[in-house]
């Protein structure tokens, strides 16, 4: 006999000794299957009902743990996402503490006032493109009519003419989105 004949030959013994361990078990689970209907069918009524309360128990018990483990996971995930999402932004902020440094020791050198504002003006532009990026946007409120929602309102004074009453007149302090929600009311001025 060739090799290949061999391999074909222990191939083929190897089949069939799956399909005989196949079919005793087919053959265990038949029998088995049989004697708990068997079982089944010489217990009492009140024994099948406690036997269907003991494992409607049981998933709920284990629902119950499966629950409380997906809660406990729920939670460290979010911990973790906030975590690390607060590691980001302060990443992306010590690059402006590091101009703000670099500003600092210039300013001590030298005293020429438009290079100082210049250099000034850079950092505060790098700053608020960084929180641009972040989805910080400032409330535009100007003109706009008093919402308290959005709002808060510092002070009221005179409308100079009807259009301008319960319109904000002035922004002491603007007001913040981060993506899309608000995370700081505006500071403003209403006409009356």
């Amino acid at each position: 006999m060739t090799d290949k004949a061999a391999e074909q030959e222990e191939i083929l013994n190897e089949a069939n000794e799956n399909i005989e361990a196949q079919d005793e078990q087919n053959e265990e689970q038949v029998e088995a299957t049989i004697e708990e209907q068997e079982e089944e069918e010489e217990l009492t009524v009140e024994e099948q009902l406690q036997k269907e309360v003991n494992e409607t128990k049981d998933k709920y018990l284990r629902l119950v743990a499966e629950f409380d483990n997906f809660r406990k996971r729920s939670a460290k995930e979010r911990l973790e996402t906030t975590m690390t999402a607060a590691r980001g932004v302060v990443q992306d902020l010590l690059e402006v503490l590091d101009d703000t440094e670099r500003a600092k020791k210039e300013m001590e050198n030298d005293s020429d006032p438009e290079s100082l504002r210049k250099g000034a003006s850079l950092v505060f532009n790098k700053f608020q493109h960084i929180l641009q990026q972040k989805g910080v946007k400032e409330m535009d409120c100007v003109g706009k009519d008093f919402d308290p929602d959005l709002h808060e309102a510092v002070t009221e004074i005179p409308a100079q003419d009807e259009t301008q009453k319960g319109k904000i007149i002035d922004v002491i302090q603007p007001g913040y989105y981060l993506n899309d929600r608000l995370i700081r009311h505006a500071k403003v001025v209403v006409g009356s």
